[in-house]
């Protein structure tokens, strides 16, 4: 048998093998080619989308007309934050939502915190988190679902709110003129890739030790002497943290320490005073739910939520927002985002009849195939009630900057606000008492991977 031969009879076993196990014939080829018949249109789409976004030609600009900016229900807010080119929205959030506090309770028109105060003992907080992860699961294989998690995720500039409370508490605020910005506490991704590479060979180290017979305490003293280096690496990338400063209020200069400026000013009990809601159509409502190893310190609380349907989380945020209170709040914000506009708006795009066919998950089922979930988080601060009141749309600040969207802040549909929104923050006074007994129950704990813990970037 000529070679050629012998090819051509080898590939069409290959080939028949391939169909047996799963994989795409010739036959199977040849169906899938036929059924696609494209039409004069469809040429047009192609010559469209070669040298365009396809979210360029998907935006419905029916829907351009759309827009109102006036809301029945809102609250004053005062200068828009930038984050800049970092995942430190959870951050700008949670400070955006303490700053209005202040400035409305001692009658303040301007007024930041450093984010760089805080980020700078997150940073080393997440790193004590993931070295003391590893000595815990000193004894588990590297295939170890839990060892891989965390060798995955040694370190990140996302988070959320339990972060906050954790932080703030335990080392206090400061003035953004007391720790200001640098490009790294801007710019996050270079510092965050290297201090990610740093400690997952700290914790081969760890690991390492444990195997050679170290015991416990004796890892915990290299832990020390590790985040040591982690710590230099921190001050030289963001500035060593203050310890006392001055600040001048009302036209008095007093001393503070970062602890006694938060204890002054604001002193609210974070963890105690905040009830964190959830619409999750995944998991069971009406249900307490922990996220394992889901927390910014190690001796702080894993975050903690009551997953409700979204009709009733929205009527706490328009108690909240009625009574001058803003909350944190987080949604999957890349979905029908018309960033231009500041809209998100399930009209924004027609991606069905660009594409010629339907996407049809709900919720739900995005939820369990990973295709949506929090990614950003914001400040709610509107709603617009109609007459029955029943809410319209919705408003938040953002942390893009002032020129991002519509003023800095992104207006939501109420349709879209179903559909994406994942979590809300409320002060426990707006909270029924419905939720309150649902708090007492023990929380059911769920992995470090499950698709809820993404942080908000």
């Amino acid at each position: 048998m000529k070679k050629s031969m012998m090819f051509v009879c080898f590939m069409a076993i290959t080939l028949a093998a391939q169909a047996q196990n799963g994989g795409i014939s010739q036959d199977m080829l040849r169906q899938i080619k036929s059924s696609c018949k494209p039409t004069v249109a469809d040429k047009a789409i192609y010559n469209a989308m070669a040298g365009t976004s396809i979210a360029v030609l998907a935006k419905n600009h029916e829907n351009k007309a759309n827009f109102n900016a006036d809301f029945s229900n809102k609250v004053v807010s005062h200068g828009i934050t930038d984050q800049q080119q970092s995942g430190r929205c959870w951050l700008f959030t949670g400070m955006n939502v303490l700053r209005a506090q202040m400035m409305a309770k001692y009658g303040i028109s301007d007024m930041e915190f450093s984010q760089n105060y805080s980020f700078f003992y997150d940073q080393l907080e997440k790193a004590n988190l993931f070295l003391q992860g590893i000595i815990d699961t000193r004894e588990k294989p590297m295939d170890d679902k839990m060892v891989e998690w965390l060798f995955r995720n040694p370190i990140g500039d996302g988070g959320q709110f339990t972060g906050i409370s954790d932080l703030i508490e335990k080392y206090g605020l400061v003035p953004a003129s007391v720790m200001p910005e640098t490009y790294s506490s801007e710019n996050t991704s270079q510092i965050s890739r290297l201090l990610g590479l740093k400690l997952r060979e700290f914790g081969l180290q760890l690991r390492d030790e444990s195997a050679k017979g170290t015991k416990v305490g004796a890892l915990e003293k290299k832990k020390t002497e590790m985040l040591g280096t982690i710590y230099h690496m921190l001050v030289l990338a963001f500035g060593e943290p203050v310890e006392k400063f001055e600040w001048t209020f009302k036209g008095e200069t007093k001393e503070y320490t970062p602890l006694s400026f938060y204890q002054e000013f604001l002193g609210n009990d974070l963890k105690n005073n905040y009830v964190m809601l959830m619409n999750d159509p995944s998991r069971e409502y009406y249900k307490c739910y922990e996220i394992d190893f889901d927390r910014h310190v190690y001796d702080g609380k894993n975050w903690t939520y009551v997953n409700l349907p979204v009709e009733e989380i929205k009527q706490m945020a328009i108690e909240s927002i009625k009574d001058s209170t803003m909350m944190y709040f987080s949604c999957d914000v890349g979905k029908f985002l018309d960033s231009k506009r500041g809209t998100l708006d399930l009209k924004n795009f027609d991606y069905e009849s660009l594409m010629g066919t339907t996407f049809g998950m709900d919720k739900k089922q995005r939820v369990q195939t990973f295709a949506s979930g929090s990614s950003h988080a914001m400040t709610l601060m509107a709603v617009d009630l109609d007459k029955d009141g029943k809410p319209k749309k919705w408003m938040v600040e953002n942390s893009w900057g002032s020129e991002s969207g519509y003023r800095g802040h992104l207006i939501m549909t109420d349709e879209w606000f179903n559909e994406y929104m994942f979590r809300l923050v409320v002060e426990k006074k707006y909270v029924t008492d419905k939720v309150l007994d649902i708090l007492k129950q023990k929380p059911i704990r769920l992995p470090a991977w499950d698709p809820m813990f993404a942080p908000e970037e």
